[in-house]
């Protein structure tokens, strides 16, 4: 049995998101093939995700000095032990579904967020001679994102940061099987925008059934 993480970072609700109407979509043809596994959601607008701020540069500053934890301030303990639950859930997982818009040509600012604190060294890569190196190896990601023009194609393509960041995130952490699933152009041509969720919903169930293997 596979532990999954359902990463979703969209304040709609399905109804209202593509993205998420999609990863629902996929989720189910998951768990048709896997209905053991255990799926843990994570409704990032709903969380509490510390920022990396000045408690948390300060707490890991005095860490490092050999300053034991009880002696931190209270938000500084509460942000670490926070950061370091979230951060040992994700590198205690074997599968990842980041589900995600595309706002400003990259991910939602509580995307970034939970990002900022599953990376840390020691726990999800680490640093050697030769540079960092994940720790996060024979594991499997998805990224469902959707987008509301057309970035797919020059000259938007260079334009975006969002599933790359996703896909360099999980590469530096070690994680080399990841696919996408992109809804685009639903803002760009409303009057496509059902045949565009349609063909996206039918891909997420054929990565589904890989995801599953």
């Amino acid at each position: 049995m596979a532990r999954v993480l359902y990463i979703t970072a969209n304040p709609k609700t399905e109804m209202e998101s593509f993205s998420l109407s999609i990863a629902k979509e996929f989720l189910g043809a998951y768990q048709q093939v896997k209905p053991n596994d255990e799926i843990m959601h994570l409704d990032l607008y709903k969380m509490d995700i510390p920022y990396i701020d000045a408690d948390v540069l300060n707490s890991w500053s005095k860490l490092r000095q050999g300053i034991p934890f009880e002696e931190l301030s209270n938000n500084e303990q509460t942000k670490v032990s926070r950061i370091n639950e979230l951060t040992d859930q994700f590198a205690n997982t074997d599968k990842y579904v980041f589900v995600t818009p595309m706002w400003n040509l990259s991910v939602p600012p509580k995307m970034k967020a939970y990002i900022d604190v599953i990376c840390i060294a020691g726990k999800t890569f680490k640093y050697t001679e030769q540079g960092s190196v994940g720790l996060l190896t024979n594991k499997k990601a998805v990224h469902i994102q959707a987008r509301g023009g057309i970035y797919s194609e020059s000259p938007m393509k260079e334009l975006e940061f969002g599933d790359r960041f996703v896909k360099a995130i999980c590469n530096f952490m070690g994680i080399t099987d990841i696919e996408s699933i992109i809804a685009e152009g639903m803002a760009q041509m409303p009057q496509e925008a059902g045949n565009i969720k349609t063909k996206a919903i039918d891909y997420a169930k054929e990565v589904a059934i890989r995801f599953a293997q």
